[in-house]
């Protein structure tokens, strides 16, 4: 396929369009950063008509497209003012959506996140370990992630044959970035996360078999090791995080406690970089 990815500069980008032309596709990064050249435009997200025009296609890079995979965003809070997150991601959101519908492409992957969840989780989780069905925002960022979901679900109805795949990162690690799992045995460490964690390359995975398993509809999926973050065995770390909060079933010794079953089930997703070889290595 020819595949546009948004976000093409940032550590989920890299690894997926370095992922998707492995598989064999023609991809094109639309970022504002990014090397000059062959399979990069440099577009500004936030304007609609560059969107849209790049959507549609771009002299010298191509003449039409088969997929949207949309990572382009501002990636936390506290980078600029809390406003400013929001509207730009849901406007930059909205414009790849809406523009892609335009141009005639009915395949979209985007980045969901861990924070459309409710991280930190201030409020104990209905069950453990916490899946797709938990949808709740407690910042700006997560808030746009919330609304991207039910924006989605509603854009995708508006042309026969659509698919909207929305995949829920948790905090993705780069292949270098494993240093802090040190603290592994801290019960502190990654609490606003579950103890979740995914490596970069395995977050550009499930972009791939996302694409592959592609159907009509609006999907959501979380993306996540399989293992906790943490050397400490999972129940005992649920217990301590959230005391009383039941779980659905019976946990494996270092399960993460952000469920990928879906995942695993219907996109045959399971990471393949875990950290205790990657930390050890």
């Amino acid at each position: 396929m020819m595949i546009a990815v948004t976000g093409s500069s940032g550590l989920l980008g890299r690894a997926t369009v370095d992922r998707l032309r492995a598989d064999g596709h023609d991809v094109l990064g639309l970022d504002l950063a990014g090397t000059p050249g062959e399979g990069f435009t440099r577009v500004d997200l936030s304007d609609y008509g560059q969107v849209l025009d790049s959507l549609l296609g771009v002299t010298a890079r191509h003449s039409g497209l088969d997929a949207v995979v949309h990572l382009a965003a501002i990636p936390v809070n506290g980078l600029v003012p809390d406003a400013a997150t929001f509207h730009n991601n849901m406007t930059v959101s909205f414009n790849v959506m809406f523009g892609a519908l335009r141009a005639g492409i009915r395949t979209i992957v985007y980045a969901s996140s861990i924070t459309a969840m409710g991280f930190p989780f201030g409020e104990a989780p209905d069950s453990l370990p916490v899946d797709e069905a938990a949808t709740a925002a407690n910042n700006t960022y997560g808030l746009g992630k919330v609304l991207e979901e039910a924006m989605a679900a509603q854009l995708v109805r508006w042309h026969e044959g659509t698919s909207i795949t929305a995949l829920r990162y948790t905090n993705v690690v780069a292949p270098d970035g494993y240093a802090t799992f040190e603290r592994a045995g801290d019960p502190t460490y990654r609490r606003d996360l579950l103890g979740s964690y995914v490596d970069a390359r395995d977050g550009a995975l499930a972009v791939s078999l996302a694409l592959q398993h592609a159907r009509p509809g609006f999907e959501v999926f979380n993306v996540a090791a399989p293992d906790s973050g943490l050397s400490i065995p999972t129940a005992q770390i649920a217990a301590d995080w959230f005391p009383g909060t039941p779980a659905s079933k019976q946990l494996g010794e270092f399960e993460s406690l952000m469920s990928t079953d879906k995942a695993q089930r219907e996109l045959g997703f399971r990471a393949e970089h875990l950290w205790r070889d990657e930390f050890g290595a």
